[in-house]
C-alpha cells in the first residue's frame, strides 16, 4: 500500500540481554560487579601511569590512554545496560541511540589503531633500542595519538551518519542491550545496501589494516627477541611486550571469531554474547592484564595502594 501513514519513529526499545525476569536481578549484580571492577582497575593504571616517575614512558603513555579508551567505551554501554535490566520502560530515544553509537563507534575505533600504535612503540623499544628515545619523542607520540583519536571519531561519524540519516517508520524494538549498527539498520524502512557495503568496506579496513600493522611489528620483535644471545636478556625484551601482546591476542582472537564463523552460525543471541565480550569484559580484562604481567606496573600499583593505606591510617588517627 503506497499511500499508507506510516509513523515516524522517534525512540526505540531495547530488548536487552534477556526476556526472563529472573535472570534479570543475577545479571544485574554480575554486570554491576564487573562494571566497578573495570573502572577501579583502569582509573589504577591511570594513576599510576601518572604519578610513578619511572612509568613515564611512551609505552605507560600509550597505556594511560588505552585505559581512558576503556573506561570511556565501556561507560557508554554498560550503565544503560544496567538500567535496562531492572526498569520496566527500556526506550532510548532516536538521538540517544545515535549519541550511544557514536561514542562507543568512536571509542572501539580508536581502541584498536591504538593497539597498532602500541605495537609500533615495542618495535621501536625491541628491534632499536639506542634510537629509541630519539624516534618516539614525546611530538611524535601525541602526533600520533591525535590521528587515532581524529580518525576513530571521523569514522564513527560516518558509521553513525549513514545509518541515522535513513528514515525509521516500522518496528523501534532493537533486539540487542545496546544501539548497535546491524541490530538499529534492520529497522528502516529504505533500502540499505549501499549502507551496509559501506559499514563493511570500513569495518575491513579497520580491522585489516591494524592488525597487518600489528602483525609486521611483531614479526619483526620475535625476529629480534630470537637473536639475542642470553635467555635473560631474550626473557627480559619478551617481558616488555608480552602485556600489550595478550591483549592483542584476546582482542583480535575473539575479533576473528565473530568475522570468520560461517554465516549459516549467526544468532542473535550469539551476536549478544559476542558484545558482551567486547563491551564489557575487555575493558575489565586490559587493566588486569597489565597489572598482572607487567612488572613495573603491578611495583607502581602495590606502592601506590601502600601510600593510600598508610594515608588512610594517619587520617583515622
Amino acid at each position: 500500500m503506497e499511500g499508507r501513514n506510516q509513523t515516524s519513529v522517534t525512540e526505540f526499545i531495547l530488548i536487552g540481554l534477556t526476556r526472563d525476569p529472573k535472570l534479570q536481578i543475577p545479571l544485574f549484580v554480575l554486570f554491576l560487579q564487573v562494571y566497578i571492577i573495570t573502572l577501579l582497575g583502569n582509573i589504577g593504571i591511570i594513576l599510576v601511569t601518572r604519578l610513578d616517575a619511572r612509568l613515564q614512558t611512551p609505552m605507560y603513555f600509550f597505556l594511560f590512554h588505552l585505559s581512558i579508551l576503556d573506561m570511556c567505551y565501556s561507560s557508554v554501554v554498560t550503565p544503560k545496560t544496567l538500567q535496562t535490566l531492572l526498569a520496566e520502560q527500556k526506550n532510548i530515544s532516536l538521538l540517544g541511540c545515535a549519541v550511544q553509537m557514536y561514542f562507543y563507534g568512536g571509542f572501539a575505533t580508536t581502541e584498536c589503531y591504538l593497539l597498532a600504535v602500541m605495537a609500533y612503540d615495542r618495535y621501536v623499544a625491541i628491534c632499536n633500542p639506542l634510537l629509541y628515545p630519539v624516534i618516539m619523542s614525546r611530538r611524535l607520540c601525541i602526533q600520533m595519538l591525535s590521528a587515532v583519536y581524529a580518525y576513530g571519531f571521523c569514522n564513527a561519524l560516518i558509521h553513525t551518519a549513514c545509518i541515522f540519516h535513513l528514515p525509521f517508520c516500522g518496528s523501534n524494538i532493537i533486539n540487542h542491550f545496546y544501539c548497535d549498527g546491524p541490530p538499529v539498520l534492520v529497522l528502516t524502512c529504505s533500502d540499505t545496501l549501499g549502507c551496509k557495503l559501506a559499514l563493511f568496506i570500513f569495518a575491513g579496513f579497520n580491522c585489516t589494516s591494524t592488525f597487518l600493522a600489528i602483525l609486521v611489528s611483531y614479526t619483526y620483535i620475535i625476529s629480534s627477541i630470537l637473536r639475542i644471545r642470553s635467555a635473560e636478556g631474550r626473557q627480559r625484551a619478551f617481558n616488555t611486550c608480552a602485556s600489550h601482546f595478550t591483549a592483542v591476542m584476546i582482542f583480535y582472537g575473539s575479533l576473528f571469531v565473530i568475522y570468520i564463523r560461517p554465516a549459516s552460525s549467526y544468532s542473535v543471541e550469539q551476536d549478544k554474547a559476542f558484545s558482551v565480550f567486547y563491551a564489557v569484559l575487555i575493558p575489565m580484562l586490559n587493566p588486569l592484564i597489565y597489572s598482572m604481567r607487567n612488572n613495573e606496573v603491578k611495583a607502581a600499583m602495590i606502592k601506590l595502594w601502600k601510600q593510600f593505606f598508610t594515608a588512610v591510617r594517619g587520617f583515622i588517627k
